[in-house]
């Protein structure tokens, strides 16, 4: 399959785990892993950036229409997608510079990706929080939903990065 392909296809499939399993697990009351920004940060950088706006517009609609938030997830999302090429830009400052490479694994050590990951997650967590709660009434709370909610959607997407993206080593 060409790399078309191969993105859309997980685009669907994340999507679906997201709607049809993710959006039920509630840890303690509150943790809710939000494993579809995985199809966001795996865009390829070479798409044209209205592309990447409409991709990240529809993909939180959809999960809005199924959570019944109301754009709370598509408003995240865009946010997500205009804090990415500045982030990238400023993990590989002192490295050259490649606008065609697509952070995975086999491409970046796994430090790069946990910082990436984890600075990724945290702004999409604290813009859905915030848009959500619209209150600072119990701010120690909402930050402990915002750091729960943005540890365990890390680690979630580093493991199925790491679990189900070929690396170099495997494509060799």
């Amino acid at each position: 399959m060409n790399r078309a392909t191969v993105n859309i296809v997980r685009f669907f499939v994340l999507l679906a785990l997201q709607v049809l399993i993710f959006n039920h697990i509630h840890l303690f009351g509150f943790i809710n892993p939000n494993v579809y920004l995985l199809a966001l940060f795996l865009l390829p950088l070479d798409i044209p950036r209205s592309a990447e706006y409409a991709i990240a517009f529809a993909t939180g609609l959809v999960v809005d229409i199924f959570q019944l938030t109301y754009g709370i997830h598509a408003s995240a999302c865009m946010v997500f997608i205009l804090l990415r090429p500045y982030l990238m830009y400023a993990l590989n400052v002192n490295k050259k510079k490649n606008d065609t490479e697509v952070p995975i694994p086999g491409k970046k050590d796994f430090r790069w990706m946990l910082v990436y990951t984890l600075l990724m997650s945290l702004s999409h967590q604290i813009i859905m929080t915030m848009l959500e709660v619209f209150s600072f009434r119990q701010f120690h709370h909402t930050l402990l939903v915002i750091f729960a909610n943005t540890l365990f959607t890390t680690l979630l997407i580093l493991c199925l990065e790491y679990i189900f993206i070929p690396t170099k080593k495997q494509n060799l």
